[in-house]
C-alpha cells in the first residue's frame, strides 16, 4: 500500500508550484542557448585550428596542433561535476559569483566546446578533398576555401553536431543545478528531492524531456533544410 501511494505521489501535480517550474524552465533554456552559442563559435574555431594544422610540416604548427589537441582532450575527459569545482575560482573572477544560472556558463562552455571542436574537425575531414582541390585550382585563397567551400559543405554535420552538443548541455545544466546553478536541476533537487516532493521531481523531469525534444526537433529541421544530398 505504501509503495502504491509513493508511486501515485509522482503524479499528484497539484503539489507543483507552476510559476516556479516555468521560471526554472526558462532559466534552463536561456542558459542552454547562451552556452550553445558560445560553444558553437569557440568549438568551430578550435575545430578549424585542429583541421588546418593537422598535416603541416612546420615544427611550430605541429606543436600548436599538439598543444590544442591536448587541451581539447583534457577538458573532454574531466567529468562535468568535477570541472565545475575546478573552475569555481575562475568562475568567481569572470562573473563575480559561484551560484546562479550565469555562474554555470563558464563550466558549460569549458566542458562542451572541446567536445564540439572534435565534432567540427570530423565534419571538416569528411568534406570531399576533390572539392577543396578544385577551389584551390581556381585560385581561391585559403580563407576563401574555408568560408566558401569547407564550412558550407560541412554545414549539415556542423548543425547536427551542435544539436547533439546542446542536448548534452541541457543535461549538464541539470547537474549544475544540484549545486546551486538554478534551473530545473536545482528545482528538482531542492524543491523535489530534498523536500520529499516527488511531484516536483517528476514535473521537472518531464519539462527537461520536453526541452530536449524541442531542441532536437529544431536541429533536425535545420539539418533537413540545408542538406542537399
Amino acid at each position: 500500500m505504501n509503495n502504491s501511494t509513493g508511486f501515485l505521489s509522482y503524479f499528484q501535480f497539484q503539489n507543483v508550484n507552476w510559476p516556479n517550474l516555468w521560471a526554472a524552465a526558462w532559466e534552463t533554456v536561456w542558459v542552454t542557448v547562451v552556452s550553445s552559442a558560445i560553444v558553437a563559435v569557440l568549438g568551430l574555431l578550435l575545430g578549424l585550428l585542429l583541421f588546418e594544422t593537422r598535416n603541416s610540416q612546420s615544427p611550430l604548427v605541429k606543436a600548436l596542433n599538439w598543444i590544442v589537441g591536448v587541451i581539447v582532450n583534457v577538458f573532454r575527459s574531466i567529468p562535468f561535476i568535477i570541472l565545475i569545482v575546478l573552475l569555481l575560482n575562475f568562475t568567481n573572477v569572470i562573473v563575480g559569483t559561484i551560484t546562479g544560472p550565469v555562474a554555470a556558463i563558464p563550466s558549460l562552455v569549458f566542458s562542451a566546446a572541446p567536445f564540439y571542436a572534435r565534432m567540427v574537425e570530423i565534419a571538416f575531414r569528411e568534406v570531399d578533398e576533390g572539392v577543396l582541390e578544385a577551389a584551390n585550382a581556381m585560385g581561391a585563397s585559403r580563407w576563401q576555401v574555408i568560408y566558401k567551400v569547407l564550412v558550407p559543405e560541412s554545414m549539415p554535420a556542423l548543425v547536427s553536431g551542435i544539436t547533439v552538443t546542446t542536448i548534452s548541455l541541457i543535461g549538464y545544466t541539470a547537474m549544475a543545478g544540484a549545486i546551486g546553478a538554478g534551473g530545473l536541476g536545482q528545482l528538482a533537487y531542492t524543491d523535489g528531492f530534498q523536500s520529499y516532493n516527488n511531484a516536483i521531481t517528476m514535473a521537472a523531469t518531464v519539462a527537461i524531456v520536453i526541452i530536449v525534444m524541442v531542441f532536437q526537433f529544431i536541429g533536425d529541421r535545420i539539418v533537413k533544410s540545408i542538406d542537399k544530398r
